[in-house]
């Protein structure tokens, strides 16, 4: 079944809308049941709307897409229409589930335990967004203000995220009490666990080199037992300057000791290094491989 998709010129699939959509829902339920209602904080545009929510009882609902209004114009003419478009729909669907959620009679009872919040809040927060980050997705302007950083100042996304963050929870502490901000810590760190993990997927692989003079026999006996593909890479060595083919393949953890003790049965002195893959697409992970029959 092909994959239907929108274009308005700007290439825009209607399944990463409706996924991203998804997983707005699950990070706004997880602001207004754990976070909210147990006074748990945030970073970044979430961490400020909550800031106004406590101060001038302001919804979050309308202050994200107050505090985004200002970011949106700056970056409009600076970023992708298609980043845009992406950041945009991201924020007016996060403040839509945001004003469901606060009107939907739902009571999760955890007798105020702070630290069963900050765990939910974290899974909830960490999911959602990692789906939406996954399929290209935003949720306010923050990541634009980054991005502004990176093109003009050569600061790393990463660094100024995290510099935002950190001046917004402590902003918090304005309506937080120590207790509070420390269990939100908590929170945080489970959140970008969670959220690594589903950019990542469940299914990490293992990238393996392996340089050795049997390079052949490796190759076929790997492509034999395993059904795994493998590419040569030409090399050479540093001190001898002699040409060596370098074996490479991706396989999956469980087939790691596998395939160790199938290199050392051919070559103990090989040298094998082992890196670890974010994620692999094609055959044998992202879709089936063709299966080999053995009647011994």
């Amino acid at each position: 079944m092909e994959k239907k998709q929108s274009r308005f010129n700007l290439d825009i699939s209607i399944v990463d809308l409706l996924v991203i959509a998804a997983g707005t829902a699950i990070y706004s339920f997880g602001i207004v049941f754990f976070n909210i209602y147990n006074h748990l904080a945030d970073g970044g545009v979430t961490g400020i709307t909550l800031i106004l929510r406590a101060l001038f009882h302001i919804d979050p609902a309308y202050s994200t897409i107050l505090v985004n209004i200002p970011l949106f114009a700056i970056g409009y003419r600076f970023l992708g229409k298609k980043d845009m478009f992406y950041t945009l729909y991201g924020t007016i669907v996060l403040a839509v589930f945001l004003w469901i959620w606060q009107r939907v009679p739902i009571v999760i009872n955890l007798d105020h335990d702070l630290l069963l919040s900050a765990i939910g809040a974290g899974l909830f927060g960490g999911f959602g967004c990692g789906i939406i980050y996954r399929f290209g997705g935003t949720t306010g302007g923050v990541d634009i203000v980054a991005r502004l950083f990176e093109r003009f100042k050569g600061v790393q996304m990463g660094q100024t995220l995290l510099t935002i963050d950190v001046l917004v929870l402590l902003s918090s502490l304005i309506y937080l009490n120590v207790r509070q901000m420390a269990y939100t810590l908590i929170y945080v760190w489970i959140f970008s666990m969670i959220v690594n993990f589903t950019q990542r997927g469940a299914y990490t692989a293992r990238g393996i080199l392996i340089i050795s003079n049997e390079s052949e026999r490796i190759s076929t006996a790997i492509q034999d037992e395993l059904s795994r593909g493998v590419t040569f890479l030409n090399a050479e060595g540093g001190y001898s300057h002699k040409s060596k083919q370098v074996v490479y393949c991706v396989v999956s953890p469980s087939e790691l000791h596998t395939l160790k003790k199938l290199v050392e049965s051919i070559d103990e002195e090989a040298f094998i290094s082992i890196i670890e893959v974010n994620e692999a697409i094609g055959e044998g992970f992202t879709y089936k491989r063709p299966k080999r029959f053995k009647l011994l």
